[in-house]
């Protein structure tokens, strides 16, 4: 009975899932907002808790975490990640500066304590990924002189996940600081390692895992994925961490192929996590915490947009590149989800988890349009503090005076 249960509650989940991505996609928004509300509606406290299947959800969540963070790691070379540290890493150390540092003030005046405050500091930095890449798509800017600078901020942060998560997990498992110290320190090490091996011996990592038969390079992928995730896991580093790292270690055909086969089971799991994390918010603990997560979101929406215009403006592009760059940059979703997700399971700080949650459907609502409306609003402000004066912009600039294009990096799901 038990089982025949599970198999109903899980399945008008997924059928549920479905039917909510439907509905975002034929109004171009995302449905993580929407997953999220399904969560709390499920969850403590809502409409109709589940019971056989929470088991099963959470374990379901676990893997949704590793395959974001496997594919976010088959879009880049570790030569691109070398690459993009070196000629962007000033946009990346103002990125954190301007959007981390909010988070964790808030927490501390909130009076949450030094812990939650870098949990909520990686919150508010970390854009999603996912969520611009969308909306670049459906704006039709993916080849904009702006766009590789979105994307080399976006890649920063992720490789500053690789450093930030260890730190996260040693903190919320509240080891001592040698213990930390030691976790950091292998995380570190590890990520070097495969970063070398990716680099110096990557077609040979790929033609190991290399396939002709999708059904076997699926296996072999998933399978390595999990293995390493685990392994990672057990010796105290972030299992999200483990996955990050073998998507950078595998490259060419292999990662298209592991691309290609992986984004339906990507979304799947992805999808049940966000449900996973709203079971384990009661909505009745959001309103308190609506007013400081709508102040938060939107100081760190200008910060966000503050720092897009900065490093547009530091790679050349023109004015009007520079608005539209920081207003691409201001959604927040998946991985701020992970992080408080840390927070949350290890019963850090019982708001946290209904801040992080109203932030963040306050954000990826918010993210869209400001990508869609902040150069215009900016040009709109400007014709009025000086009407005769010219914007200049791509359209208008002449050919000559122009940067030349960027080679972009892979747009990310």
């Amino acid at each position: 009975m038990h089982s025949a249960v599970l198999l109903i509650e899980f399945g008008s989940i997924i059928l549920g899932l479905g039917l909510l991505g439907r509905f975002a996609a034929r109004f171009r928004f995302s449905p993580i907002p929407l997953y999220l509300l399904s969560g709390l509606a499920f969850g403590e406290g809502g409409l109709l808790p589940l019971g056989a299947s929470e088991e099963f959800v959470a374990t379901g969540a676990e893997i949704g975490v590793i395959l974001l963070l496997l594919m976010l790691g088959l879009e880049y070379t570790a030569s691109d990640l070398v690459s993009n540290l070196k000629a962007h890493y000033p946009a990346g150390l103002v990125d954190c500066a301007l959007n981390a540092v909010p988070g964790a003030a808030a927490a501390l005046l909130l009076g949450w304590g030094p812990v939650a405050a870098v949990v909520l500091a990686g919150v508010t930095w970390i854009s999603s990924s996912g969520v611009i890449a969308k909306v670049l798509g459906d704006l039709g800017r993916v080849g904009n002189r702006e766009t590789p600078v979105i994307l080399s901020v976006l890649v920063l942060e992720d490789l500053a996940m690789a450093v930030y998560l260890p730190i996260v997990t040693a903190l919320v498992a509240g080891v001592g600081l040698a213990a930390g110290s030691v976790t950091l320190a292998i995380a570190l090490g590890v990520a070097g390692l495969v970063l070398f091996a990716a680099v110096r011996y990557g077609r040979v990592i790929s033609r190991f895992v290399s396939s002709d038969d999708p059904e076997k390079l699926l296996l072999v992928v998933l399978g390595l994925t999990i293995l390493v995730a685990g392994v990672a896991q057990q010796l105290q580093v972030s299992a999200a961490v483990g996955a990050f790292l073998v998507g950078i270690a595998l490259s060419g055909e292999v990662a298209e192929g592991a691309h290609t086969l992986l984004s339906p089971l990507r979304d799947l799991f992805a999808a049940v996590f966000f449900v996973f994390f709203g079971l384990h918010t009661d909505p009745a603990s959001i309103p308190p915490v609506l007013l400081p997560a709508l102040v938060l979101a939107v100081v760190t929406a200008a910060t966000k947009i503050a720092t897009g215009y900065w490093a547009a403006r530091r790679a050349g592009i023109s004015l009007k590149g520079r608005w539209r760059a920081g207003g691409a940059l201001v959604a927040r979703g998946e991985f701020s989800i992970v992080i408080a997700g840390l927070a949350v399971t290890a019963g850090i700080e019982p708001s946290l988890g209904p801040l992080a949650t109203a932030y963040v459907l306050i954000l990826v609502v918010l993210g869209p349009l400001t990508a869609r409306y902040t150069e215009p609003l900016a040009a709109w402000w400007a014709r009025r503090g000086a009407p005769h004066a010219a914007v200049p912009s791509e359209e208008t600039a002449p050919a000559e005076l122009l940067p030349e294009p960027r080679p972009q990096a892979p747009a990310r799901d």
